[in-house]
């Protein structure tokens, strides 16, 4: 179908800006003497040594072109940056934040949410299933993207999510963008 083929490019544009966004925050975010640095923990959890040169060269690539971010957009490392908004993509019950970053001075109004989880992929794909099916999204037919579980929504023609989850050493690490309406994420 003409559609899938059009989403699958951006699956993996969702996923290069869930790497973008800890790149970007981790670029603006002081650490402790002594503490792991965030890419060195987003590291930790990559899917796997190809994904992990391709993550390195894309933060790289974020990480030079942050100047171009707009005034709206805010992001942050290790917690949901304020005004986040957690009735549109709430975080999963056990789940860590490793990222997020939010614009709604934009139309349509961005969201992005990184997070970890020792659930199965299977498992955090039907929990975001439910919880935007149950706000009006419908899923799209396709369940993964070569080995990586992914699932993409579409709401009123025009609004979209895309969550990605690639596992490794049992960790599932799960990206999702959104591009809503801004009076959706009131």
């Amino acid at each position: 179908m003409k559609v899938i083929g059009t989403l699958t490019p951006a699956r993996f544009g969702l996923l290069a800006v869930g790497v973008a966004v800890v790149a970007s925050a981790s670029a603006c975010t002081a650490q402790a003497p002594g503490s792991a640095t965030p890419a060195a923990t987003a590291s930790a959890t990559s899917p796997a040594p190809a994904a992990t040169a391709t993550a390195t060269a894309t933060a790289s690539a974020a990480a030079t072109a942050s100047p171009s971010v707009s005034p709206g957009t805010s992001a942050t490392v290790g917690a949901l940056v304020a005004g986040f908004p957690a009735k549109l993509l709430p975080v999963m019950p056990g789940a860590k934040v490793v990222a997020s970053s939010f614009d709604k001075s934009t139309s349509p109004a961005t969201a992005a949410l990184v997070g970890s989880t020792s659930a199965k992929p299977a498992a955090v794909v039907a929990y975001y299933t439910k919880a935007l099916e149950a706000q009006g999204f419908k899923p799209v037919p396709g369940n993964a993207v070569g080995s990586v579980a992914s699932k993409d929504f579409v709401r009123a023609g025009n609004e979209t999510v895309n969550i990605a989850v690639p596992q490794s050493g049992g960790v599932s690490t799960f990206t999702i963008g959104a591009n809503v309406a801004p009076e959706s994420v009131k």
